[in-house]
C-alpha cells in the first residue's frame, strides 16, 4: 500500500483532496462562509422601503413586518430541537429551503410576479425567511464548537463576527451583480445563503475531537484575515456614501471582498497538508515497528481507554432528554434541557440578556429617528448604522479572543466580562440622553461594540455551563430574551415616551394627531427620558450578572477544559490502537 503511494502520485492526491473536504479546517472555512450568508436580517433596512413602496404599506404595517423579522430570527428552539434528533445536514437542508422560499415569496410579491399577498402573509414570508437563520446557526455553528472544543471562545467570535460582516458583504455583492436595486436584493438574499448551505451540506458534520499543534496559530491567523475583512468593508461602505462609484467600480470591491472572504481556504489547505503528511508517514513506516509497537502497548492505557468508551455508552444510553431535571450534575457537565432551564444560572442569564441585548437591540432600530430628532443629515445617519454593524463584527471577536486569552492566563471568569459589556451601553444610552455634538458617533460606538459582546459571551457562557450534548437547544432558548427585551423596552417604553413627546410639540403648534401624517419628534428630550431608563436597565442586568460571577468563580478557577482535553487523549489512543492492529 504504501510503495503504491510513493509509486502513482494520483493516488496521494486523490487521497489528499478526499482528507482536505472531510477535514475539521475545511469544515471550518465552509462554516465561514455560511456565517457570512446568514446575516440577511440585518439588510430589512435596505429592502424595506421598496416593500413600502411597491405594495402600498404605511409605516405601522412596515413596522409590523419588522417585528416579524426579529421574531422569526431570534426564535430558533425549532431548529434546536430537530437538530437533537436529526444529522446536520438535514438541519441545513431544511434551513435553505426556508430561506429561499420566505425571500422568494417576497420577491415575487414585489415584483408584481404574484397577486398581492395579505399583510399576514407577507408576516409569515419574511417570518419563514429569516427563521432560516437559526437553522444555519445550529447546524454550522454548534458543530464547530463540538469538532473544537478546547477554542470554543475563539471559534464563536470569529463565527459570529462573519454574521455581523454579512449584511456588508451582501451589499457589496448584490451593487456588484444587480447594480443598485432593491428588488433584486431580495432575490439575491433568497438563493445565495440557500446555495452555501447545500454546497456544503455533507462536509458540516461532527468529528471525533482531536489536538493540533498549530490550532491557536490557525484562529490567530483568520481573526487577522476577518479585520482585514472588516476595515475592508468599512473603508468601502465609507466610500461609496460619498463619492459616485460605477458599475465597474462595484465588481472591483465585490471581487476583492471575494478574494479576502476565500483566504481561510488556503489556510485549511495548508493544514490538511500538514495532517496529511504526517498520517501519510505513519503508513510509510514499516509493519514491523508498528507490531513492536503494539506487543508494548501499556495496559493501563487500554483499561483506561476502554472504561472511558463505556462510560461514553452508558451516558449515552442512561441519560435521557429530559431525563433526571432536579437531579442537576456538576457545572460544565452535560446538563439535560430541562435541568439547564430550570436552573438558576439559566434565569440569571435570561434577566441579564433580557435587559443587555434588550437594551441595544432597541438603541439599534432607534437611530435612526435618534439621528434625525437631533438633527443630522441623513447620510451621517447611515453612517450611524454602519458604525454599529461594524463595531458589533469587533465586539464579537473581541469576547472570543479577549476572554478566551484571560481566561486562560488569569482565571478571570466569563460571566466578569459580561458584567462589563453591560455596563458598557450605559455609557452610551446616557450620551444620547444627554447630547453633545458628535455624541450619537460615540453612543453608535458603544453600543454596537458592547452588543457584540454580549451575544457572543452569552452563547459561549452557555456551552461551558451546561455542557454540549443539548447545546443545539440550549443556546437557541438562551437568546429568546433578546427579541422580548426589544418588544418590551422599544414598543412599551421608548416608542410611547417617544409619541408622548411628539404630541406636546404638536399641541404647542396648536396641532392635533388628526392633522399630521406621522408623529415626528425633533429636539434633545425626544428621547432623554428612555434613554435613562434604558441606562438604568443596563445597570440593572450588570448587578444581576455579578450574582453569576459570584456563583461561578470557584468553577472557572478550575480546568474547565479538562474533559474535552482527556476525551481527545482517549480518541487518539483509540486511533493508534485502530492503527497498530
Amino acid at each position: 500500500m504504501a510503495d503504491s503511494m510513493v509509486k502513482n502520485p494520483n493516488f496521494g492526491l486523490c487521497n489528499f483532496t478526499l482528507q482536505f473536504l472531510r477535514g475539521r479546517w475545511f469544515m471550518m472555512f465552509a462554516s465561514f462562509l455560511i456565517m457570512a450568508g446568514a446575516g440577511a436580517t440585518y439588510l430589512f433596512g435596505v429592502y424595506s422601503k421598496v416593500i413600502k413602496s411597491t405594495l402600498g404599506y404605511d409605516q405601522s404595517t412596515l413596522n409590523l413586518l419588522g417585528t416579524c423579522k426579529d421574531l422569526g430570527a431570534n426564535v430558533g428552539v425549532l431548529s434546536g430541537l430537530l437538530a437533537e434528533v436529526t444529522p446536520t445536514w438535514f438541519v441545513l437542508l431544511v434551513g435553505s429551503v426556508m430561506n429561499f422560499a420566505g425571500y422568494f415569496l417576497i420577491w415575487l410579491a414585489v415584483t408584481k410576479k404574484i397577486a398581492t399577498p395579505k399583510v399576514w402573509q407577507m408576516c409569515i414570508y419574511i417570518c419563514i425567511g429569516a427563521n432560516s437563520q437559526n437553522f444555519a446557526n445550529t447546524g454550522s455553528l454548534v458543530t464547530c464548537v463540538k469538532n473544537f472544543p478546547e477554542s470554543r471562545g475563539m471559534m464563536l467570535g470569529l463565527m459570529k463576527g462573519f454574521v455581523g460582516l454579512s449584511g456588508a458583504i451582501f451589499t457589496q455583492l448584490y451593487l456588484a451583480i444587480y447594480g443598485n436595486d432593491s428588488k433584486s436584493l431580495i432575490l439575491l438574499i433568497g438563493w445565495l445563503p440557500a446555495l452555501l448551505s447545500i454546497l456544503f451540506i455533507f462536509n458540516i458534520r461532527e468529528m471525533k475531537s482531536s489536538r493540533h499543534p498549530n490550532e491557536v496559530r490557525v484562529f490567530y491567523q483568520n481573526l487577522a484575515i476577518s479585520i482585514s475583512l472588516a476595515l475592508l468593508l468599512m473603508g468601502l461602505t465609507i466610500s461609496q456614501k460619498y463619492l459616485k462609484f460605477s458599475h465597474n467600480a462595484y465588481v472591483a470591491c465585490a471581487t476583492i471582498v471575494c478574494v479576502v472572504l476565500f483566504l481561510p481556504c488556503i489556510i485549511a489547505i495548508r493544514e490538511e497538508f500538514y495532517t496529511w503528511k504526517l498520517k501519510r508517514k505513519e503508513i510509510m513506516q514499516p509493519p514491523t515497528k508498528i507490531i513492536v509497537e503494539k506487543t508494548h502497548l501499556p495496559v493501563s492505557e487500554i483499561v483506561e481507554l476502554e472504561n472511558f468508551s463505556m462510560a461514553k455508552t452508558q451516558e449515552k444510553n442512561e441519560v435521557g432528554c429530559f431525563s433526571n431535571i432536579c437531579n442537576k450534575p456538576k457545572r460544565g457537565e452535560d446538563y439535560t434541557i430541562l435541568q439547564a432551564l430550570l436552573s438558576v444560572d439559566m434565569l440569571i442569564l435570561f434577566v441579564a440578556t433580557f435587559c443587555g441585548l434588550g437594551c441595544s437591540l432597541t438603541a439599534v432600530d432607534n437611530l435612526g429617528q435618534i439621528g434625525e430628532s437631533l438633527g443630522y443629515p441623513s447620510h451621517t445617519i447611515s453612517t450611524f448604522v454602519s458604525l454599529v454593524s461594524i463595531w458589533n463584527y469587533f465586539g464579537r471577536v473581541f469576547s472570543g479572543f479577549v476572554s478566551e486569552k484571560i481566561l486562560l492566563k488569569w482565571k478571570v471568569p466569563r460571566t466578569l466580562m459580561m458584567t462589563f459589556a453591560l455596563l458598557l451601553p450605559s455609557i452610551g444610552d446616557l450620551l444620547i440622553a444627554f447630547p453633545f455634538p458628535s455624541s450619537v458617533y460615540v453612543a453608535s460606538l458603544l453600543i454596537g461594540f458592547s452588543f457584540g459582546i454580549q451575544l457572543t459571551l452569552l452563547f459561549i457562557i452557555i456551552s461551558e455551563l451546561f455542557g454540549l450534548k443539548y447545546y443545539s437547544t440550549l443556546f437557541n432558548c438562551g437568546q429568546l430574551a433578546s427579541p422580548i427585551g426589544s418588544y418590551v423596552l422599544n414598543v412599551k417604553i421608548v416608542g410611547k415616551l417617544y409619541d408622548k413627546e411628539a404630541l406636546k410639540q404638536l399641541a404647542s403648534k396648536g396641532l392635533t394627531r388628526s392633522m399630521v401624517k406621522e408623529l415626528v419628534c425633533i429636539g434633545k428630550q425626544c428621547y432623554r427620558n428612555s434613554f435613562i431608563i434604558l441606562a438604568c436597565v443596563n445597570a440593572f442586568g450588570a448587578l444581576v450578572s455579578l450574582i453569576l460571577v459570584w456563583r461561578t468563580k470557584d468553577y472557572y478557577k478550575t480546568d474547565i477544559y479538562k474533559r474535552f482535553r482527556d476525551e481527545m487523549e482517549a480518541n487518539e489512543k483509540e486511533m493508534k490502537m485502530v492503527a497498530r492492529k
